[in-house]
């Protein structure tokens, strides 16, 4: 469901709780969502309370407050950092009267412009419609009828009645194509060759950068939340010779509600099924261990919080006291790195050399000359150390992919059948 804030002419005024310790980094990150989302933030107004008003969220003193601030500033809409219950946004709507947007709406909004691949797509109108099920009150709700028509209408049922029934519908259809899609993903993870090295981290943090200045690939390094919302896959040859694909994925963020994971599984779990991780973190940020520890409850949350991980401390050269990362910089597994200035960059390739866990043994594989095109799988799929063409066909030694190997068990010589460390 389209949201106002895509036109430039949206104003809006943030609004938000304060708990101890977070004010700041709350409305911060607030101001950039919305101006993601393409709207000028006016203001931004706090309220310290213990807990959410049930009716206005914030103080009905506060929100009268907010209602004069956007009548003087020429606000058209009040963006608020956490998720509204329809009773909150209905009362409101009625004091301030302008448009009220939650955060969950804000970032489904974003997420809707930055979706690209089928895929994506469907995971933002199935959060979309999750969100705005429950907030149906047939108050300013038109929803769009392209892509298919509502039914016959029963007796004496009300165009709310009717566009729930709709909704509910496309529903059940998006989780359908989800799980095919989710399938067609497993079929592909089962045959594919390579191990897989997964970018995660806080939205932008500089991962896009980052798989820039790995692969050379022209992936969007734009400096603006939720950049990258499909995930994109490029190819990328180790120093030790071993192919990888190399994925960055979405950005993790604070307070992400359950339609927005839910929805999304099935981009994550591209992440669950990584060989390794490499967890970027904006160094330059004042908040950059409350990131860091974000990025691993959320891996936590969709079982991906055992894979062997690589902290990558990005924006290295916007910090002038090194004093404030020590804890972060004495890990073993922990490299200090400026993706956009290629700082650092060799040094966490060999650290990924040295954590992916390697899928290769040492064999020794006499291939005869009728087979001999089974050459081109064998040096791209591993790295040859010898060969030699004898009387009987192509002694080929090396590191080969384990695989690969299965596949070609009936050429292995004796001295193949023990590992030998890379």
């Amino acid at each position: 469901m389209p949201l106002e804030t895509r036109k430039p002419a949206t104003r809006a005024i943030l609004a938000g709780l304060i708990s101890e310790g977070s004010e700041q980094q709350t409305l911060e990150e607030l101001a950039l969502l919305a101006k993601t989302a393409g709207a000028e933030v006016l203001a931004k107004v706090a309220q310290k309370r213990p807990s959410k008003d049930p009716a206005y969220y914030l103080g009905l003193g506060k929100v009268r407050g907010i209602a004069q601030t956007a009548e003087l500033l020429g606000a058209n809409a009040v963006i608020f950092d956490d998720d509204l219950t329809p009773v909150q946004v209905r009362n409101l709507e009625d004091i301030i009267g302008t448009q009220i947007i939650d955060r969950t709406t804000l970032i489904l909004d974003i997420f809707a412009q930055r979706a690209r691949s089928l895929e994506g797509k469907i995971q933002v109108e199935l959060a979309q419609l999750q969100h705005l099920l429950p907030r149906l009150t047939g108050k300013g709700v038109e929803l769009s009828r392209e892509g298919g028509g509502i039914g016959t209408r029963g007796p004496g049922e009300t165009k709310l009645e009717t566009d729930r029934r709709h909704i509910r519908r496309r529903i059940s259809y998006l989780k359908r194509e989800l799980e095919r899609i989710r399938k067609n993903r497993e079929l592909l993870r089962s045959s594919r060759k390579y191990p897989v090295v997964s970018l995660v981290g806080y939205t932008n943090a500089g991962k896009s950068t980052l798989m820039n200045a790995l692969t050379g690939a022209g992936v969007s390094a734009n400096d603006r939340l939720f950049d990258t919302l499909d995930t994109t896959t490029r190819a990328l040859v180790l120093p030790d010779g071993r192919k990888v694909l190399l994925s960055d994925t979405v950005g993790f963020i604070r307070k992400l509600s359950h339609e927005i994971v839910e929805a999304f599984k099935a981009t994550l779990e591209e992440v669950k099924e990584s060989d390794l991780l490499i967890i970027v973190a904006d160094a330059s940020s004042s908040f950059v261990e409350k990131e860091i520890e974000t990025v691993r409850r959320v891996l936590k949350e969709i079982q991906a919080g055992d894979i062997p991980s690589i902290l990558a401390l990005n924006k290295m050269d916007k910090i002038d006291n090194l004093d404030l990362l020590k804890p972060l910089i004495n890990d073993k597994n922990t490299v200090e790195i400026s993706a956009i200035k290629g700082t650092n960059v060799d040094i966490l390739l060999k650290k990924i050399c040295e954590l992916l866990p390697q899928n290769r043994m040492y064999a020794s594989i006499m291939i005869p000359y009728k087979y001999g095109f089974l050459l081109d799988d064998i040096y791209e799929n591993g790295k040859v150390e010898r060969e030699e063409y004898r009387p009987e066909g192509i002694e080929i030694e090396g590191m080969i992919d384990s695989i690969l190997l299965r596949k070609l068990r009936k050429y292995l010589s004796d001295k193949s059948r023990s590992e030998r460390p890379k």
